[in-house]
């Protein structure tokens, strides 16, 4: 459970990376698609790059390996849950195709500001479908086209018992539980490529694009009442990518990692704003509104080139290392690296695996982006900035340290350690600033990351078990981008003091156990434990939210019918206990609004193969 930071995440699907969409918090990829998940962080080898706190890569289901068939099923509970889904599969001759979708809608789409069992103003519905088409061209040439779509559309949930802040026409009131502010996302992405071998060289070569758009629909009235601004925002992004990759044998004893990787990138956002005129000293000057119109576009792009060697040195040891050089240019800027990885894999005895590495890191930041022109047009308004500073978020560089250890005991139990400690210049996080759920980048010119994880898995018979146990420290020093969305007193203590991150958690576990009660009928717990996230106190982020417990049980089982068939059931019980948490309090650096955890859910999953 490593610390992964805020949205520095590379998918890749198949091996191909997906291009990323606007940091927004819906979903488009639906886990039904899966087939097998990996979670690659430490120190990465030279092939992975540009996002790199972790690489979620996925591997899909395929009608090579599930036949020719499909499955339709629905989960159904509570908070008006509903999502019905679908997935068809089949082959013939070189071609085979995978097809799934789904709907699903609730009352709880985002997380709900208050203790309350039900979420004020929280539905939510969801349509998401994914697709892969391929054509073996011969035994080793394979070409595929992959496809998905998400269409995502939020209430924002209301904290009731609100103050409002300023005038609107004649009017000084407004309840706060009556807003209806909503948010819409969409992703599109595409991606055609060809997979093969020349000779003892297997190569991948692959196209993709992907469309992303997110609105903010405000509450006229109730924003310009509560913030001083109601903006409506459009922001669109369309990326293009060219990845290359090769991988050579060189004897017995290397192999050969190589590649390219080019993006293009177009980013748009539009905002209609709302705000009432301001005194000298900030103060509302007129409860009549105005309106404020801003647009900017920017175009990012990216080359990136690696290679890498695998040296097996003998029996026991392995080397990996690689050099790999990124080029990014966007904000009429261009800032590059060259990257060395280095890591080592020991097996020590037969149970035993010790690993440690070292990577340099280049992290180009996010394409969204509120201009300085944009905020110059606010002057003289309610939605005046104090602090202008540099506006222009910077690529982030660090340098990365894991060291580690596996222990096999006998063949049921695996336990792991391991370290890690990260230098970072110009640390990148996100905020959400506003009552738009849109996040934000901005800069902190220092920052030092680390911490430790123990690990136990046990799998024996009808019972599997595992436990994870983590310790973090993550810390900025000076905003140095983005001073706009901080007072003046938090930025000149953060200048010359270590803060907490927003995302810091000293100490987080999770464990889970699931047993065989027969072929047909399973049962399982799992849990969730953290000592609380950052907020507010005598220093900025210098407080702490209370620990926090959630457990999840479930059962399952596999009913026949003389006349239907298998049909598999499951009901699941999510937070059995009810306990109310808080996971934000919005009182911490780039923390927009409370957030509570879930409430007691119980949901009935039904899904019939076919």
């Amino acid at each position: 459970m490593r610390q992964v930071g805020n949205q520095d995440l590379q998918y890749r699907i198949n091996g191909v990376i997906i291009p990323e969409s606007i940091s927004g918090f819906g979903q488009s990829l639906d886990a039904r698609t899966v087939q097998n998940v990996k979670l690659l962080d430490g120190a990465l080898p030279a092939q992975y790059g540009l996002r790199t706190a972790a690489v979620v890569d996925i591997t899909t289901k395929n009608s090579s390996t599930l036949g020719n068939g499909g499955s339709v099923g629905v989960t159904t509970g509570s908070f008006g849950t509903f999502n019905p889904n679908v997935s068809l599969w089949g082959s013939s001759g070189p071609w085979s195709a995978f097809f799934t979708a789904n709907y699903a809608q609730n009352n709880v789409g985002i997380e709900n500001p208050t203790a309350s069992r039900a979420p004020i103003h929280d539905h939510t519905n969801q349509t998401k479908a994914f697709g892969d088409v391929s054509y073996l061209i011969d035994s080793h040439t394979r070409l595929s086209l992959m496809f998905g779509v998400a269409n995502n559309r939020f209430q924002i949930p209301n904290n009731p018992g609100q103050t409002p802040q300023f005038g609107y026409l004649n009017t000084v009131n407004f309840d706060s539980a009556h807003l209806n502010e909503r948010q819409n996302e969409q992703t599109r992405f595409g991606v055609l490529a060809l997979q093969g071998k020349l000779g003892t060289t297997d190569y991948q070569v692959s196209l993709g694009q992907r469309y992303s758009g997110l609105q903010y629909l405000p509450d006229n009235i109730g924003d310009l009442m509560f913030n001083g601004v109601a903006g409506a925002i459009n922001q669109s992004d369309r990326a293009s990518t060219l990845q290359v990759d090769f991988s050579t044998p060189m004897g017995e004893n290397h192999t050969l990692r190589y590649g390219l990787y080019g993006s293009f990138d177009r980013a748009s956002t539009r905002t209609n704003s709302l705000v009432f005129p301001a005194n000298p000293d900030g103060s509302q000057a007129s409860t009549v509104p105005f309106n404020i119109f801003t647009r900017n576009q920017i175009t990012a792009k990216t080359w990136s080139a690696y290679v890498q060697d695998e040296w097996n040195i003998g029996e026991n040891w392995t080397l990996n290392y690689g050099l790999r050089g990124d080029q990014y240019q966007a904000f009429n800027t261009t800032a590059s690296q060259l990257s060395p990885r280095l890591g080592m894999v020991w097996q020590a005895t037969s149970s035993t695996t010790v690993h440690a590495g070292y990577s340099r890191y280049f992290t180009p930041p996010a394409t969204e982006l509120i201009s300085s022109a944009d905020l110059a047009a606010f002057a003289g308004t309610t939605n005046a900035v104090k602090n202008y500073g540099d506006n222009t978020p910077l690529a982030e560089r660090s340098n990365y340290f894991d060291v580690g250890v596996s222990q096999n005991l006998g063949s049921d139990w695996t336990l792991g350690l391991d370290t890690y400690y990260r230098t970072v210049s110009r640390l990148q996080d996100l905020g959400q600033f506003g009552a738009a759920l849109v996040y934000s980048t901005f800069n902190y010119k220092y920052g030092r990351v680390g911490g430790a994880e123990f690990t136990a898995n046990y799998s024996a018979g009808p019972l599997s078990a595992y436990f994870n146990f983590s310790y973090t420290k993550d810390m900025g020093k000076d905003v140095m981008t983005s001073q706009y969305n901080f007072s003046p007193v938090d930025l000149a203590y953060i200048a010359n003091n270590y803060i907490y991150l927003d995302h810091d958690q000293e100490f987080t576990s999770s464990g889970g156990v699931n047993y065989a009660l027969s072929d047909t009928t399973k049962v399982g717990a799992d849990y969730l434990f953290g000592t609380g996230l950052r907020k507010g106190g005598s220093v900025p982020n210098g407080g702490t939210l209370p620990d926090y417990f959630q457990l999840n049980l479930n059962v399952s089982h596999d009913f026949h019918f003389a006349s239907f068939g298998k049909l598999h059931a499951q009901l699941a019980l999510i937070n059995a206990l009810d306990r109310t948490y808080e996971l934000r309090d919005g009182t911490g650096i780039g923390v927009g609004a409370p957030q509570f955890g879930p409430r007691r859910g119980v949901y009935l999953s039904l899904q019939k193969d076919f």
